[in-house]
């Protein structure tokens, strides 16, 4: 019987609502402890060798329940990068092969050299950790959307409409399924379906697994763009 209970408190609705939660506290807390220093560090780099804020002025994302949140990450473009390319006309081109590539962008000349290289190993969101600590994000969860990313992606592929109603119901991550199964080189039919497989499949053990191939994820720079 104990082991039963115990069970059910590792998978399903009672992970969902209790364990992760405070998984994610104490995780979130721990982290931003250790990766300090490196945070010391990018901020004063980013500072030196470019101008703009220390963090992204990016559009707001689409987090659990439709709400909407501002995610915490470090600079690694030009300053009203988002912005430049929706709006700028000598960045039309560019702008359409970035909602062609699934909202991403292999060669981004937006990005600064010191952005190329947080961006390869994720360092730009370590950040994210504070959006964890609000109850926004989670550690591990789905992509975290832009607004125009999903109504985009919808139309563009319409079977997945159910699948982004699954993915919605629970905060994203900062790492996830997909991030570690190829990141930016899978297309958003195929993310949203491993964001979708990985909510039907909430586990403690589940989590554990993609938390342990994050730190590889990181250090290699696999799928990052």
């Amino acid at each position: 019987l104990n082991m039963t209970h115990m069970m059910k408190y590792l998978t399903g609705p009672l992970y969902r609502k209790y364990l992760k939660r405070a998984m994610d506290i104490v995780l979130s807390f721990t982290l931003l402890i250790f990766f300090s220093p490196i945070c010391l560090i990018t901020a004063i780099v980013i500072k030196l060798t470019s101008r703009g804020p220390l963090f992204a002025d990016v559009p707001e994302r689409i987090g659990r329940n439709t709400r909407r949140f501002t995610m915490y990450k470090f600079r690694s473009m030009i300053n009203n990068a988002h912005v430049i390319l929706r709006t700028d006309p000598n960045f039309a081109k560019l702008f359409s092969e970035y909602k062609k590539g699934s909202y991403k962008l292999m060669d981004d000349p937006r990005v600064t050299k010191f952005g190329t290289i947080i961006r390869k190993h994720s360092i730009d969101e370590i950040p994210q950790l504070l959006n964890v600590l609000k109850g926004q994000m989670s550690i591990v969860g789905p992509r975290a959307y832009y607004k125009d990313e999903l109504e985009d992606q919808q139309k563009r592929y319409p079977h997945t409409r159910s699948l982004v109603k699954r993915v919605l119901s629970l905060n994203p991550g900062i790492t996830g399924l997909w991030q570690v199964s190829g990141r930016s080189e899978i297309n958003f039919d195929k993310r949203i379906a491993l964001d979708a497989s990985y909510v039907d499949n909430l586990s403690l053990w589940n989590d554990l697994k993609i938390i342990l191939k994050t730190p590889w994820i990181m250090i290699t720079g696999k799928g990052a763009v």
